[in-house]
């Protein structure tokens, strides 16, 4: 039934494409989608034809299910352009004239500063809630052993958890750009002139001529790797550097928050004092505006506001389980 499949999509396609072309705004659009729906049909009556041949008893009616009514009732009323990455993860071709695609070396630099945006804010899940839970159980007067295991079990929780949460997210992406490439890839050998065509349509929905358009979409689609990748970043919308290791990922998240989360330890494990705790909550403070002043290079904010804020934040968190501490402390004595 896999040609079945394919087929519903297509149809799918097709009435999306129809409600976008007659809620969208932008002419060029407009045409865009007009036409990428009348693509769509074509290709579904291509996998009708070759499914009669192998089941011919076999009659087709399209009944939108209820995620697509969804879909559709959001272009309505919240337009194609803001939830062109929704579409995009249902395999909408043309998304990309919404997120326009930069060079390789633009995209290597943003992915960086995306990964090291996302390191950043690990740490500071680390500190933040470590520092919580160690200002929570010393409220209810415990000793210094009892804080040290109860930071290496928030350490060990927390960075377990931020890990398989990690893997989960990525490696569902992963999944999902996957299926959508292999479906991309088959397409493409079977019906390489609709895929042509349809390339030929987005690249002048972005204003270039048409005779130019034809001639570098048949060039791309000619070359099988290139022409894949290609497809895969105009009509889906998909870099193939977004295919993320999950592994890396939950490892990256791990240790990010591993080491944010030791901060708060430090003091409790070099020597034992009575002043640990007040050590503890100074060098997690320095850390927490250190941590947004870092993350002020990506926002383009003052680094001291920026930090400020961070260690606000942290003080926020720190005091309410500081006082639900010593609340409970107290009850249980």
């Amino acid at each position: 039934m896999n040609n079945y499949n394919n087929w519903c999509e297509e149809k799918r396609s097709a009435y999306l494409y129809q409600i976008m072309a007659q809620y969208e705004k932008n002419i060029l659009h407009q045409k865009l989608f007009s036409k990428l729906a009348l693509a769509a049909e074509k290709q579904a009556t291509l996998w009708e034809n070759k499914i009669k041949k192998q089941h011919p008893p076999m009659t087709f009616i399209y009944h939108p299910d209820l995620r697509t009514r969804l879909v559709a009732g959001l272009v309505k009323y919240l337009g194609t352009e803001n939830i062109h990455f929704i579409l995009s993860a249902m395999k909408m071709r043309g998304m990309s004239v919404f997120t326009q695609i930069h060079s390789e070396r633009r995209h290597t630099t943003l992915n960086t500063a995306s990964n090291l945006r996302a390191a950043i804010f690990g740490i500071n899940d680390g500190l933040v809630s470590n520092m919580s839970l160690i200002l929570g159980i010393s409220s209810a007067g415990v000793s210094s052993h009892y804080m040290i295991l109860t930071g290496v079990a928030g350490l060990l929780a927390g960075a377990c958890s931020m890990a398989a949460g990690e893997y989960i997210s990525v490696r569902s992406q992963r999944d999902m750009f996957e299926y959508q490439i292999a479906l991309e890839k088959q397409e493409l050998e079977e019906y390489p002139e609709e895929e042509i065509e349809e390339l030929n349509l987005i690249y002048q929905a972005r204003g270039i001529p048409i005779d130019s358009a034809e001639k570098l979409a048949t060039l791309m689609v000619n070359n099988p790797e290139t022409g894949l990748n290609t497809l895969a970043r105009e009509e889906l919308g998909i870099h193939p550097d977004d295919l993320v290791s999950p592994i890396g990922a939950m490892l990256s998240s791990f240790v990010a928050f591993a080491i944010g989360a030791l901060v708060p330890l430090l003091p409790f494990l070099f020597y034992e004092s009575a002043w640990n705790l007040l050590a503890s909550i100074m060098v997690t403070a320095l850390a927490l505006f250190m941590t947004g002043a870092i993350l002020s290079l990506f926002i383009n904010r003052h680094p001291l506001l920026l930090g400020l804020r961070m260690l606000f934040i942290g003080a926020i968190a720190g005091s309410i389980t500081y006082v639900i501490g010593r609340w409970i402390g107290m009850r249980l004595i």
